[in-house]
């Protein structure tokens, strides 16, 4: 299966009908990939409900989930430029994705490339909720590492996808915005707790989709 970068971009090439994202061995890939590739991250509650109230910035769970925020916010910009850009480098992936994620990215943007596409336009995030945050770091190698569960709102109004002869390949109907779950996880996060953060998975949501940005 295709990366959810499909469902998000509404692509006519092929179907999207699944949702969640197909679970897929991981790389071991340089430092940015955990001790054990094939362990994903362990989540005490994987649809965890949305919080009360929000961490406290100055508090451990509080600086996590505003370094997974900006980890994802990154992501994003980075998929986008990479999209854009015949022949770019994919190893700027390893800087902000992980696990199942940093391998089914690299896949759909080869892909792309091979077909000659690319992205024009960069898609805007509406909004980010951050549902839970979990700093248990006691097994890193079986996957049981610290975890921010954060909800995003994409907008992809002003983002196509055109083939080699400058068609698009984006479907009429497609909704220009979605919500996705994504899971950002920090295998290194006892030497590097601020920067180890890489979104290690997602799955999109269907909910009440929100305003454009």
């Amino acid at each position: 299966m295709e990366p959810r970068m499909n469902h998000r971009l509404g692509l006519k090439s092929w179907a999207t009908g699944a949702l969640v994202l197909a679970a897929v061995s991981a790389c071991a890939d340089g430092n940015s990939q955990p001790v054990d590739p094939t362990a994903s991250p362990t989540v005490a509650n994987p649809t965890p409900p949305a919080p009360t109230t929000s961490p406290s910035p100055t508090s451990p769970s509080g600086t996590a989930a505003s370094n997974a925020t900006r980890t994802l916010r990154d992501y994003f910009r980075t998929i986008d430029e990479l999209a854009r850009t015949r022949g770019a480098d994919l190893n700027a992936l390893d800087a902000v994705t992980t696990s199942t994620e940093l391998t089914a990215e690299k896949k759909f943007l080869r892909d792309q490339g091979r077909r000659g596409q690319r992205q024009v336009g960069d898609t805007r995030l509406a909004a980010l909720k951050v549902q839970s945050v979990d700093l248990d770091n006691s097994d890193p190698s079986a996957g049981t590492v610290p975890t921010v569960i954060i909800d995003v709102c994409w907008d992809v109004s002003e983002v196509d996808v055109l083939r080699e002869d400058g068609k698009s390949i984006v479907s009429p109907n497609r909704p220009d915005t979605g919500w996705t779950r994504y899971t950002v996880a920090n295998y290194k996060y006892a030497a590097d707790p601020s920067g180890g953060w890489r979104v290690a998975s997602g799955q999109d949501l269907e909910q009440t989709p929100c305003a454009s940005s």
